[in-house]
């Protein structure tokens, strides 16, 4: 069991998930709230990572972060290496891939909230922000734990866009994904089993704890005055 590349790999579904919420939550409800021009090409480009298979995003971003490009070379000088090829460029590469799993449950829990609930939190004297905090996100509450699911889980498994903009750099890009794949190619079954096994394990595991959550969450609010 290569225990480096698992801890890696929760390290960057745990990074992920943080910095894809806040993001998730404003796109979420904007998309779900505002009608605006071009709002179908918007969604449609939040839903690409979907359609297109991950070698090719993976090499588009390979190309959008390389060390001649406007961002490689900001990187560069900003921060002393090269984006490609290290966790942090897994990490952008992540955010950006699983937008979709993100924005799109989110959006579909704000758009649960009738339109009569925010009205009559607005006549109550409550702001934009307090309304978002006191009554919009505890009742799209489901919708942002599955959008945080499945973005763990996804990223846990993601092995495309890993090898291809990460490779295979033991304690820096090898995710636990490119360690199962390096043990087939080794013919080492056991190994790339146990991996499997415990892979498989972690993401059953966080999706029953979620729906656990969401369902007590779910009948304290149908209690709820």
């Amino acid at each position: 069991m290569d225990w480096t590349a698992l801890w890696l790999s929760l390290r960057l579904a745990g990074w992920t998930v943080a910095l894809l919420l806040p993001v998730a939550v404003f796109a979420g409800r904007l998309l779900a709230y505002r009608e605006f021009r071009g709002k179908g090409v918007t969604e449609a480009l939040v839903m690409l990572p979907l359609v297109l298979p991950p070698t090719v995003f993976g090499f588009y971003l390979l190309v959008a972060f390389g060390g001649t490009s406007p961002i490689g070379q900001f990187w560069q000088a900003a921060f002393g290496h090269q984006l490609v090829f290290t966790f942090e460029g897994l990490v952008v590469a992540s955010v950006i891939f699983n937008m979709p799993f993100a924005i799109q449950p989110a959006q579909r829990g704000f758009e649960a909230i009738p339109n009569d609930v925010r009205e009559a939190a607005a006549c109550c004297g409550l702001g934009p922000m307090k309304s978002l905090w006191k009554i919009e996100l505890p009742l799209a509450w489901p919708g942002l734990m599955t959008a945080m699911v499945l973005t763990f889980a996804h990223t846990l498994g993601e092995f495309g866009i890993v090898l291809m903009l990460g490779g295979s750099i033991p304690g820096e890009t090898k995710t636990v994904a490119i360690a199962i794949y390096d043990r087939v190619q080794a013919f080492d079954d056991r190994s790339a089993g146990i991996m499997s096994a415990v892979l498989m394990a972690i993401s059953l595991f966080t999706i029953t704890v979620t729906f656990w959550l969401s369902s007590r969450v779910g009948r304290r609010l149908g209690r709820a005055p």
